[in-house]
């Protein structure tokens, strides 16, 4: 009798632990699935832009206004990012225009609140407050870097909003 009890119980516990890592393992291949999706969508909205490989939740992207553009996909401290490297110092307005464009589209946001965003973190760099800037706009986080001879932005959103 308690042998059947205990065969029971035991027979019950691996029914939980086999749902929960389907589950577990099922919203994995969801988040890969949206994050392929946005690349998608990215590559239909905007013109010249390629989709390359996936390496470590990273896609890699390319476009002739961008020297490096890569999406990455949901991890513990954010739920998306977009990385962009300028070819110049002070980068052109149209690649400004790319990043706000996709930025749009990732974080489903309006084009002209990105776009502001981008170009505030963007034109803040200088003189008076240094090479690196950090801001925060329309609930999306900012970061801006120069060197020398190129300029990088990075776009994400926290996981908690």
């Amino acid at each position: 009798m308690v042998t059947i009890l205990r065969a029971r119980i035991f027979a019950r516990l691996a029914l939980l632990a086999a749902t929960a890592f389907f589950a577990l393992h099922a919203s994995l291949a969801r988040a890969d699935e949206r994050c392929d999706d946005i690349a998608n969508q990215l590559k239909t909205h905007i013109d010249g832009l390629k989709v390359g490989i996936t390496a470590a939740n990273v896609i890699y992207l390319s476009h002739p206004q961008a020297r490096e553009l890569s999406l990455g996909c949901s991890g513990r401290n954010f739920k998306n990012e977009l990385y962009a490297k300028a070819d110049g110092r002070k980068p052109k307005p149209a690649f400004l225009d790319l990043v706000g464009g996709a930025a749009a589209i990732i974080f489903t946001q309006p084009k002209d609140n990105t776009l502001t965003g981008v170009t505030r973190c963007i034109n803040r760099m200088g003189l008076l407050r240094g090479d690196t800037v950090k801001m925060r706009y329309r609930r999306l986080d900012f970061e801006c870097t120069r060197t020398k001879a190129e300029a990088s932005i990075a776009i994400w959103r926290h996981p908690d909003e």
